[in-house]
């Protein structure tokens, strides 16, 4: 089977060989929710590619790349759903209409939401609005900013002389004030490694309960902003001297525990590489 797919293949040459693969079909009235990944176009899937080639309706996230949508199919019509803390937003619920909507009317609908889907995307809410609605999907997954972003500063999220486990939390609720429902005493305890998507704004904050929960003040912190992205920058610090950041560029993740620590020699995202803009 395999000497029968490579000869399908190899009759041309580069991305034009994937021609002959058999990609699931984008149904209309169908919606695909989309991992775009951490911010790189280069980091978007076969899948998530294919259905953006497809789609009729491509319903973007903020963060979603403008080279990425320029990828979509000619006739693509191309809608902004962005959600950004702090800035007039459209809510949740009326995005998952939006997607129950336009399926009804028969499109083939791209739901492309930054990072993963699942992972603090609120892509499981879409996707219970539209089973609750008898609409027909598909869950794409994507590169959570978690681990890509994390990645490209040459951080790894785990190593096995550093640690075993690792927490992801994110630093907002839907309010956009502090989660008052995370156990921070719990948190701090939990793993080595503490990986936090949203946090920049309450910070100085989190930093505070988890030094009062008995972290390390000395416990390294880095700050990835932009990660994948040519204008990606790093600050490193401690988790002690968290409350002193100022001016951090978003989106950003932020990294507490031991791991940043191989970034000297990890940091393999230089200057001269960025320069394509695919990652």
């Amino acid at each position: 089977m395999l000497d029968r797919l490579k000869s399908l293949f190899r009759r041309r040459a580069g991305f034009a060989a994937l021609d002959a693969a058999q990609f699931p079909r984008f149904e209309a009235g169908a919606v695909w929710l989309v991992g775009a990944g951490p911010g790189a176009p280069g980091l978007l899937s076969l899948l998530g590619y294919h259905a953006l080639q497809q789609a009729d309706v491509v319903v973007h996230d903020a963060l979603v790349s403008p080279r990425l949508l320029a990828m979509a199919g000619p006739r693509a019509e191309i809608v902004f759903a962005g959600k950004r803390g702090g800035r007039p937003s459209p809510q949740q619920a009326d995005i998952s209409l939006k997607l129950v909507d336009l399926a009804r009317r028969g499109h083939r609908v791209l739901r492309l939401k930054g990072g993963d889907p699942f992972m603090f995307g609120r892509g499981g809410e879409e996707a219970l609005a539209l089973a609750e609605a008898g609409i027909s999907f598909r869950i794409v997954p994507g590169i959570s900013s978690g681990l890509g972003g994390l990645a490209y500063a040459g951080i790894p999220v785990t190593h096995r002389d550093a640690n075993q486990t690792v927490i992801f939390l994110t630093g907002h609720d839907e309010t956009g004030g502090l989660p008052q429902v995370v156990d921070w005493t719990a948190i701090a305890k939990a793993a080595p490694v503490i990986v936090m998507f949203m946090a920049v704004r309450h910070l100085p904050n989190i930093a505070g309960k988890l030094l009062a929960a008995g972290r390390d003040p000395a416990d390294r912190l880095a700050v990835v902003s932009n990660g994948t992205l040519p204008d990606q920058s790093v600050v490193e610090t401690t988790l002690g001297a968290a409350g002193s950041l100022a001016d951090l560029e978003t989106p950003a993740i932020v990294v507490v525990g031991p791991v940043s620590a191989y970034r000297p020699l990890l940091d393999w995202y230089a200057p001269d590489l960025r320069e394509n803009g695919i990652g």
